[in-house]
């Protein structure tokens, strides 16, 4: 049977721990800072909230260019003769990265683009559901149709649900995503909005009033409640600065909920560069 190999972009924000329990390919998206790229991931995650400390901007955010794209799998064909590769995408309604992934794969017989209509947490949750897709097709015998096979796993996507809660406003002010009226009236008001994906796309929904530790348990019984999602895991997104006793009320709520696992997500530079310090958020898989 063929080896197939499941990659992405860094922008799916997996932790180690499971890039190396699932053998995932991971390659990096890019941060502009000062006018010199660097790989996301690949250098400390403070330097972006430090160049907007420093400058008010937040950096700028590259997609992988379709050069970098044949590199990287020509790399993995290298090291994995003869294998597929199922290759998962940043959404494409967020990110260039999927069109050039698409334009890219041309020049491939055995590479296929996914677009998993999520970031961050929600393509970890894709990704980790269609390894477990692919294993349980391996017991029912060889896989030979590759092709309907990403079919399959493309349609998964449908399954995978993220939102999350920016920490502050300011990023998103200096991004050009809130007008400066609405920042001063959320922030005076201590009002947060909710970002959700909906078919692709980051969508603010509601808001909540209240610091993290307020809004934390009413944040997580909502998200169950309209996305009702499978019990398997919970995957608690976050970004640096936010209080460890939140990240602590986060495992317990799990817990509580009645997942039978969580794992911590915790956002890189790319997705960072937008949503700043001491966000939240959950991805799941639904039923």
């Amino acid at each position: 049977m063929r080896e197939i190999v499941l990659s992405t972009e860094s922008g799916s924000d997996l932790p180690e721990k499971l890039i190396r329990k699932y053998h995932f390919k991971v390659v990096p998206m890019h941060v502009i800072i000062d006018g010199k790229s660097y790989d996301d991931g690949r250098f400390p995650l403070k330097k972006v909230y430090e160049y907007y400390e420093r400058t008010g901007q937040v950096p700028a955010t590259a997609a992988v260019n379709e050069n970098e794209y044949a590199s990287f799998w020509n790399g993995l064909k290298r090291a994995h003769t003869n294998a597929v590769i199922m290759h998962f995408t940043y959404s494409s309604k967020a990110s260039a990265t999927h069109a050039a992934a698409v334009n890219a794969v041309k020049g491939f017989s055995d590479v296929y683009v996914i677009d998993t209509l999520n970031v961050s947490g929600g393509c970890t949750a894709h990704m980790v559901s269609s390894y477990e897709y692919i294993e349980k097709k391996k017991e029912e015998g060889e896989i030979t149709d590759f092709a309907k096979l990403a079919e399959e796993l493309q349609a998964l996507a449908a399954h995978a649900v993220c939102h999350f809660i920016p920490g502050t406003l300011e990023y998103l002010r200096a991004g050009g995503r809130v007008s400066n009226a609405q920042y001063i009236g959320g922030t005076l008001l201590k009002v947060k909005p909710l970002i959700e994906m909906e078919d692709g796309s980051l969508i603010a929904t509601k808001r909540y009033r209240g610091t993290m530790d307020k809004i934390v348990d009413r944040f997580m019984k909502e998200f169950v409640e309209k996305y009702k999602p499978k019990r398997d895991c919970l995957y608690l997104m976050y970004s640096m600065g936010l209080a460890d006793n939140v990240l602590t009320r986060m495992a317990e709520n799990a817990t509580a909920l009645g997942f039978l696992n969580y794992e911590y997500v915790r956002t890189g530079c790319v997705i960072s560069c937008h949503g700043g310090k001491g966000a939240m958020g959950l991805a799941a898989i639904r039923e």
